[in-house]
């Protein structure tokens, strides 16, 4: 009966760590594109709710962006989809970011290294952490193979990686140049970039130039927003308005409360199954308080016990799950206090539930 006990909290544990870590791998997978860019403030068109949509922007507020106190440079940015038809049938739907080769736009030493690289036409470089690419995929490349396909009726050839990982709306990245990119797609114009990556000078807040950009440039086609804006903005957004941010955080509700009713049936079960020796004690004068510790403390072992397995369980699978999707999906320290925390509370509501009979019910009904 134990094992079956723990065995029902140890879903509910499993559970609520998979729809948690979903949703931690979302959100992560949000903030890494971020982190790759060199720049302080993102200006963004007005329509723009996260990093990959939203209109173009005038090449003009490039101009005026630069003549705001503080600002250091600005580099405009393009931005699209390359879709990949592999040989075996599969597609990848890569997001393309284009920037002039010359400009330092991204933080990452893989890119940085190879930026020169893109000033040959139809040239680019892949993330590494794209879904379904080997590493021995990469490694031909980066050991000076390169690899070529068609996209768009153009043939790139990939001269080069870099890491940020895929993500729940594409499976990669790929860097472009400007040039290549106004090839690969001759419906954009070199005067609308998608987005203008900022950055501010040695010592500035970012803060305060992104303020004194949102009064010098016009909010009916603009957003500026720092980058840690822009990140905070993105989730919130994913979370609440795209269907699969709300989907993990109803998962993780509806397995909170599975867990609640699991240990409810356990405990329920156990009390009445003891209900004559509950009867004894409180026909012999012991309180609510005593019967709710009794139960407390039954709740508080399967909590322990019941947690071990789902942790140990969850962390197998999150593993799993990273290798096969190549999502973020990792267990960490503040997330696994929280479960274990969280348990003992669903465990004890469960108990304080369970007992609600007791305390109501008269000693001579009870035998």
């Amino acid at each position: 009966r134990l094992a079956a006990a723990l065995a029902g909290v140890a879903f509910a544990n499993i559970l609520i760590f998979m729809q948690l870590g979903f949703f931690g791998g979302l959100m992560t997978s949000i903030e890494l594109p971020y982190r790759a860019l060199n720049a302080d403030i993102l200006v963004m068109p007005v329509d723009a709710n996260t990093l990959s949509d939203g209109g173009t922007l005038p090449r003009r507020r490039l101009d005026r962006a630069l003549g705001v106190a503080g600002v250091a440079s600005v580099i405009p940015v393009y931005r699209g989809v390359v879709e990949w038809g592999r040989e075996d049938g599969t597609n990848i739907r890569l997001r393309a970011f284009a920037v002039d080769p010359d400009a330092a736009a991204f933080r990452l030493p893989a890119i940085m290294q190879r930026q020169g690289l893109l000033k040959l036409l139809d040239v680019g470089l892949i993330d590494s952490g794209t879904r379904d690419l080997t590493p021995e995929f990469s490694a031909r490349i980066d050991g000076g193979t390169p690899y070529r396909f068609e996209a768009n009726g153009k043939t790139l050839s990939i001269e080069g990686t870099f890491r940020i990982g895929a993500g729940f709306d594409a499976d990669g990245y790929i860097v472009l140049s400007d040039l290549t990119f106004l090839h690969l797609f001759p419906n954009r114009r070199a005067g609308a970039p998608n987005h203008l990556f900022v950055t501010v000078g040695a010592g500035t807040d970012p803060e305060a130039v992104a303020g004194a950009l949102r009064r010098a440039l016009p909010a009916s086609d603009t957003l500026v927003k720092t980058v840690a804006q822009a990140i905070a903005d993105d989730q919130q957004y994913q979370m609440t308005q795209k269907p699969v941010g709300v989907i993990f955080g109803f998962g993780v509700v509806i397995g909170v409360l599975v867990g609640i009713i699991i240990v409810y049936q356990v405990l329920s079960t156990d009390v009445a199954d003891h209900l004559a020796e509950y009867a004894t004690f409180k026909a012999m004068g012991y309180g609510p308080g005593f019967f709710l510790g009794i139960v407390f403390e039954e709740a508080l072992i399967l909590a322990v016990l019941g947690f071990v397995p789902g942790f140990l369980l969850s962390v197998a699978l999150y593993a799993g799950v990273s290798v096969a999707t190549q999502l973020p999906v990792s267990m960490d320290a503040g997330r696994a206090i929280a479960v274990f925390l969280g348990t003992i509370g669903m465990c004890a509501l469960s108990g304080a539930i369970a007992t609600r009979r007791l305390t109501a019910a008269d000693p001579a009904d009870l035998f």
